[in-house]
């Protein structure tokens, strides 16, 4: 992620996207700072981007993304 990608967020969009990644981990039992979690921190700012911008709609999305 850059930098001009990062200020673009708000304040509730951190939490939409802190509170899918923490729910996401915590289910599968990995530690964000892991790589598997930073990767998926990388596919939950993509998906955010492309219209998930609720945490219910972000967290069923990286569930649907786990199936391919």
């Amino acid at each position: 992620m850059t930098v001009t990608a990062a200020l673009s967020f708000q304040g509730d969009d951190v939490d939409v996207l802190a509170g899918a990644l923490y729910a996401w981990c915590a289910e599968r039992n990995i530690k964000l700072r892991s790589q598997q979690g930073l990767s998926v921190a990388s596919i939950a700012i993509d998906l955010f981007e492309a219209g998930h911008q609720t945490q219910d709609d972000l967290l069923g999305a990286l569930h649907a993304r786990e199936l391919h």
